[in-house]
């Protein structure tokens, strides 16, 4: 099989938190789509995926202040670029800075709430703590869609199911989260076959089609909220409007994409049940805390919203 790789390094800030990008591609024990690994030497990620419609592999290895990275892609074509085209290393070092959460101005937002009475403590237990990114928007997207109303392990389960049934294999023994293009090659009754409600089938179906159409621009939107501060730039009302129109999707599919696939930091995530519990245990509630209360909580963070829900996330009972 034909094949060519890209590359690319990068710096890292320093205290840069590898573990919570490896826990969060390490939801699978299975690692169907994505390998991980830990050694004195440093630490890695292997994710499978579809690059311009082919399979490919983003290795990713981090040791001491800087990441190397290589895109192994199948499949390509004889007059492809391989290493020396400068669109594709830059598309890849924008994947990797997207993936790593290397974007998120961390320590501004740290610096601002340091002193607060609560969270205060939290960011210093925390300290740079980033929130990484899917590979892409439709990753992020599908993923929350597959993840509504049932647990975490239920919603891997699920996601393993999909992966399989699309079949996308990259010659490295990964498989390839699919992509929109991929994802339409099966039909609501092959969606619902691999464990999909109607309505999930049904939204997956819609996601990606708008996709593939052209209603739907998410790389497109991604590229605009890299170049703002904080995606100060992302067109969140309309990426909103858009998604809300789909059936299926709802406001807390939105908002997890939007943290998840974008990198927009400002979502309130005050629908979530673990946002909810870790700030009941932060602020030493003896009653559970509903959305309403979550919600106004929330509020006074803006902008920072979605990265105070990630803190949040880190508590557990007894904490």
């Amino acid at each position: 099989m034909t094949a060519h790789s890209l590359h690319c390094r990068l710096p890292l800030p320093e205290g840069f938190r590898m573990a919570d990008v490896l826990a969060f591609h390490r939801r699978d024990p299975q690692q169907l789509a994505e390998r991980t690994f830990e050694s004195d030497a440093g630490a890695g990620l292997d994710k499978a995926l579809v690059w311009n419609g082919r399979p490919a592999c983003l290795e990713i290895r981090v040791t001491g202040d800087a990441v190397n990275a290589r895109c192994v892609i199948d499949e390509a074509p004889a007059d492809s670029a391989g290493d020396g085209d400068g669109d594709a290393q830059d598309a890849l070092a924008g994947l990797v800075h997207h993936m790593l959460g290397l974007d998120q101005p961390v320590e501004t937002f740290e610096r601002a709430h340091a002193r607060h009475p609560q969270l205060g403590p939290l960011l210093v237990r925390n300290a740079g703590l980033r929130v990484p990114q899917a590979a892409t928007p439709f990753e992020a997207l599908s993923w929350a869609i597959v993840g509504q109303q049932v647990s975490l392990s239920a919603a891997v389960a699920l996601r393993r199911k999909l992966i399989l049934a699309v079949g996308r294999h990259h010659s490295g023994g990964l498989m390839c989260y699919p992509d929109a293009s991929s994802l339409l090659q099966l039909d609501a009754g092959a969606l619902r076959a691999a464990g999909c409600s109607q309505t999930k089938a049904e939204a997956l179906l819609a996601l990606a089609r708008a996709v593939v159409e052209g209603e739907l621009p998410l790389d497109n939107w991604m590229e605009l909220g890299r170049h703002g501060d904080a995606g100060s730039t992302l067109p969140v009302d309309e990426i909103r409007a858009r998604l809300l129109a789909i059936r299926g999707i709802g406001p807390w599919t939105v908002n997890y994409a939007l943290l998840r696939g974008f990198g927009w930091l400002d979502g309130s995530l005050h629908g979530d049940a673990a946002v909810r519990r870790g700030l009941q245990h932060l602020i030493g509630s003896p009653e559970r805390i509903g959305e309403r209360e979550a919600e106004r909580w929330l509020a006074p963070f803006s902008p920072w919203r979605a990265l105070v829900a990630a803190h949040l996330w880190t508590l557990k009972a007894g904490d």
